[in-house]
């Protein structure tokens, strides 16, 4: 018997909705991988889909943990998957054991995939519209979380969130002459409030050398999530923080204004980063915006002590900090704990470090390892950073950022899609 097609998937405003987007047929960007990537890791089914789904097939906009896929390869017949049930409904599909529901057990999608479990979410567009899912599989049949199901909602609506914002430039483009004398305002602005989210110099710390650069994407005008900040927590404590609020525009400059603000009056406050993280966590959470933008942060308080300085570094979702020691080797510094500004909980832990003559720290954000040339998916990575770092002998800070900037760069042949943003730490050699 075969699959019926909800109505609702043939509606003329749906589909006008969804042809509007021009995703379809469009090839991987990060600003959707990066949202699949992380409720794939979060939720930890390794598999996780943005899905745009017009009168005749279901498309896969992100298709993470399903290898290399040509534009041919990502797309499906309607009655393939589960999607056209969150269209019909408009909420959320939580399937525990795909072979048994009998919402999901006959689509030729539950064997062609191997699905055991199968969560997702609708994707909306600028008036409402349903224009497909956000969606996690699993191999075997699971019971899925409420920790789960909130945060595919948050990040369902993020998805829906940057497709909005594409929708509103789209319309804004098209009226070409007030935009071009709008657009030299708007870029003007975009540059002073981005400038006003990043501290105007490194302190001075005794003993330590301290550099930092943001690097904005290839033709970026817009304020982005990308900040760092270095300053005098109390004493003789200092307080480095490097974070990245998902989105651009107003709404991630605020909450980036909001994280750098409420960290500064914690930090003061507590030794411990993992709590001056909670907190902030609290002050996103009691301000939480409709389009469920979330931040990565790592933090690091630290001390003189001897001649180098001792301290703790929390990550929240975020990168690892590096560590290379002045013999060349190179350490990564991470801690469990999720984003934050999407549960109560967000299970933050500390690791202790010391920096001793020679050493230095580098926090990133993930602009620096996704850095890839148009059209290439070999991204920039985890071990060309490590090497690069440990190459850096005799580099002041300054030095270390610049070339970390510049290989990034270079990886991507000018053409970031990301920003990028990189504060060094380095004890000089006695």
């Amino acid at each position: 018997m075969g699959v019926e097609i909800p109505a609702a998937v043939f509606d003329p405003k749906r589909l006008s909705a969804v042809r509007a987007t021009g995703l379809l047929d469009s090839e991987p960007e990060p600003s959707f991988d990066d949202l699949a990537r992380l409720a794939a890791r979060v939720t930890g089914t390794g598999r996780a889909f943005v899905t745009l789904v017009d009168d005749r097939r279901s498309f896969w906009k992100s298709a993470i943990g399903m290898g290399e896929l040509s534009v041919s390869e990502r797309q499906n017949p309607l009655s393939d998957s589960p999607c056209h049930i969150l269209i019909a409904t408009n909420g959320p599909l939580l399937v525990d054991d795909a072979a048994t529901d009998p919402r999901v057990r006959d689509l030729p999608a539950v064997r062609r995939l191997g699905i055991g479990a199968w969560a997702g979410y609708p994707v909306h567009g600028p008036e409402g519209e349903v224009l497909g899912g956000f969606c996690v599989v699993d191999s075997v049949p699971r019971a899925w979380s409420e920790t789960d199901a909130q945060t595919l909602a948050v990040l369902a609506r993020a998805v829906s969130g940057e497709i909005r914002l594409r929708a509103a430039l789209a319309r804004s483009e098209r009226h070409a002459t007030e935009v071009e004398a709008a657009g030299e305002v708007s870029a003007r602005l975009a540059r002073t409030l981005q400038n006003s989210l990043l501290p105007p110099m490194m302190p001075t710390v005794p003993g330590l050398q301290a550099a930092a650069a943001y690097i904005p994407a290839a033709g970026e005008v817009n304020v982005t999530g990308d900040f760092y900040d270095l300053f005098l927590a109390s004493g003789s404590r200092w307080c480095a923080v490097l974070g990245d609020v998902c989105g651009h525009g107003v709404e991630a400059a605020q909450i980036t204004a909001l994280a750098r603000y409420t960290l500064r009056a914690d930090a003061p406050r507590h030794i411990s980063p993992s709590r001056v993280l909670e907190q902030l966590n609290r002050a996103l959470l009691a301000q939480r915006v409709k389009d469920g933008r979330f931040l990565t942060v790592v933090c690091a308080i630290f001390r003189p002590e001897g001649d180098g300085f001792t301290g703790m570094l929390s990550t929240a979702g975020h990168p690892s900090a590096l560590l290379r020691r002045a013999d060349g080797s190179v350490e990564s510094l991470r801690t469990p704990g999720v984003v934050l500004g999407i549960m109560e909980e967000p299970r933050l832990e500390n690791t202790r470090f010391e920096l001793g003559p020679g050493d230095t720290l580098v926090l990133y954000s993930d602009g620096v390892t996704e850095a890839h040339s148009p059209g290439q998916q070999d991204l920039f990575g985890d071990q060309r950073l490590a090497d690069l770092l440990a190459g850096c002998r005799d580099l002041d800070a300054d030095d270390v950022v610049r070339r970390i900037g510049k290989a990034a760069l270079d990886h991507s042949q000018g053409h970031m899609t990301d920003d990028m943003a990189i504060l060094t730490l380095r004890v000089p050699d006695r």
